[in-house]
C-alpha cells in the first residue's frame, strides 16, 4: 500500500481553523492530560538542528521530524521544514505522511485561538475586539485568520519592525473586507487582544502599555533565552500555559519573571483548566496565554485531518 501524503494544500483545506480549534477542545475536554507530553527533543546537525516532537493519543501515535537551518533563509530556503508521521495506536502502522511545516502552522494559531476564545469568555466578550499582532511573519498571518473566524475581529492592528512588512500584511486583510492598519507599539495600549508572533530573543515593546482588561498572547518562540514580553508584564499578569512541565521547560516569556519553582509554588493554570473551566483569574489583571508549541497538539490535528481525509479520500492501494 502506498502512503498517503497529505501536502500543505490539502492538509490546510483539511484542518480548517474552526476544526482545528473545535479538535484541540474535544481533546483536552476528553480527558488528554499535556503534562504526559514528551519533551521536544534535539539533536545538532551542521546546518542547524533536528526537532523531533512524538506523542500519542487514544486514537493515534504520531511523531513530527523538524529542521531548522539558521542559514537558510539568505539561501532562498525556508529556516524550518518537516514531515510529520501519523501512525495508527495500537499497531504502530503507519497511516499517513504530512507536510511538518504546514501542520506548524496549523496548529499553532489554533492553540492560540482555543485559548483566546476561552479568555474572552471570562472577559464577557463576543468578539475579540480591537486585535493588536505584533509581527508580520506567515504565522502572525495564520493567527489573524484562525482568530477572525473562530472569534471574531472588529479592528486590526499589525505591528512591525519594518514599516513596509507590517502595511504589507494590513493591507492584505484591508483587502479582505477587514478593518485594518499598521501601527506602532503605542497601539497596543488601546488593544483588547494583543498577539506576539514574532522570533525575537528580546522583549518587544514594554509591558506597561497593556491595559489590564487586555488578552496576550505570546506565542512567537521558545527557550529559555527567548522572549517576546517582559517580566514586568508577566509578573502582573494571570497566566495560562498549555502545559506546565514545558512551560517550566521552555517558557523563556516566564521564567525571567520568576524561577521554575516559584512559578510552580505560585501554581500555573494550564490549558486544559481553562478549556474545563477550571481557571477563576483575579480581576483587573491582564490575561497572558504563553505557549512554547507541544507535540501533543501537532498530533491532535493530524489525527483530525487525517479523519477528515480518510472519510472524503477513495482506498488507497
Amino acid at each position: 500500500m502506498t502512503l498517503p501524503y497529505l501536502d500543505a494544500a490539502l492538509l490546510r483545506s483539511l484542518a480548517t481553523p474552526a476544526r482545528t480549534v473545535a479538535a484541540l477542545e474535544a481533546a483536552l475536554l476528553g480527558g488528554l492530560d499535556p503534562e504526559l507530553d514528551q519533551p521536544r527533543l534535539t539533536s545538532p546537525l551542521e546546518a542547524g538542528e533536528f526537532l523531533l516532537m512524538p506523542a500519542q493519543t487514544a486514537s493515534y501515535a504520531g511523531i513530527k521530524v523538524a529542521t531548522v537551518a539558521p542559514g537558510n533563509p539568505a539561501k532562498g530556503h525556508p529556516k524550518i521544514q518537516g514531515t510529520y508521521l501519523l501512525l495508527d495506536k495500537s499497531t504502530l502502522a503507519p497511516l499517513a505522511a504530512m507536510d511538518g511545516a504546514e501542520l506548524t502552522l496549523i496548529r499553532t494559531p489554533a492553540a492560540t485561538t482555543l485559548a483566546i476564545k476561552h479568555l474572552l469568555a471570562l472577559r464577557g466578550a463576543s468578539s475579540a475586539g480591537t486585535v493588536a499582532v505584533v509581527g508580520t511573519s506567515l504565522q502572525a498571518d495564520r493567527h489573524i485568520e484562525a482568530l477572525a473566524q473562530v472569534c471574531g475581529i472588529d479592528d486590526l492592528v499589525v505591528v512591525g519592525r519594518r514599516r513596509e512588512a507590517a502595511e504589507a500584511l494590513a493591507g492584505t486583510w484591508d483587502g479582505r473586507g477587514m478593518a485594518a492598519r499598521a501601527g506602532t507599539v503605542a497601539d497596543l495600549a488601546s488593544a483588547d487582544v494583543i498577539v506576539c508572533a514574532t522570533s525575537s530573543a528580546l522583549p518587544v515593546f514594554d509591558g506597561g502599555l497593556v491595559g489590564d482588561a487586555a488578552i496576550v498572547a505570546a506565542i512567537g518562540s521558545h527557550g529559555l533565552d527567548a522572549r517576546e514580553i517582559d517580566p514586568a508584564l508577566a509578573l502582573r499578569s494571570e497566566v495560562v500555559v498549555e502545559g506546565r512541565a514545558s512551560a517550566f521547560r521552555e517558557a523563556g516569556d516566564l521564567i525571567p519573571a520568576r524561577s521554575a519553582a516559584e512559578w510552580e509554588q505560585r501554581g500555573l493554570a494550564t490549558l486544559a483548566d481553562l478549556v474545563a473551566g477550571r481557571f477563576a483569574p483575579a480581576a483587573g489583571r491582564p490575561l497572558l496565554y504563553t505557549g512554547v508549541g507541544m507535540a501533543w497538539e501537532d498530533l491532535v490535528v493530524a489525527g483530525s485531518a487525517y479523519d477528515v481525509f480518510r472519510g472524503a479520500a477513495a482506498p488507497v492501494d
